[in-house]
């Protein structure tokens, strides 16, 4: 039992450090390519908006699936406990 919940927690920490590293890729890219734009002069179009809003959509998302809808997240676990709790009352 000790084993599967370590291997549960290893999971859980590795996703979690994923996200954080997209994040911070996320962050320096979008900042460097902000700044090339920017730097071309005053009269260019904004494209640095269109990777920033394309792959923020993207960061979100993994955000959610990790921190909201992911395994071991507060609303699963209220959610596993409330199922439980049904099931034996039914009983």
């Amino acid at each position: 039992m000790e084993d599967k919940n370590y291997e549960i927690a290893k999971k859980r920490v590795k996703e979690i450090k994923d996200f954080y590293t997209h994040l911070i890729i996320f962050a320096v890219v979008i900042t460097a390519i902000t700044i090339i734009n920017l730097v071309q002069g005053e009269y260019r179009f904004p494209w640095f908006l269109f990777p920033f809003g394309f792959w923020g959509f993207i960061v979100l998302m993994h955000g959610l699936r990790t921190f909201v809808f992911g395994k071991g997240s507060r609303w699963e676990d209220r959610k596993i406990k409330e199922v439980m709790k049904q099931m034996k009352e039914d009983k």
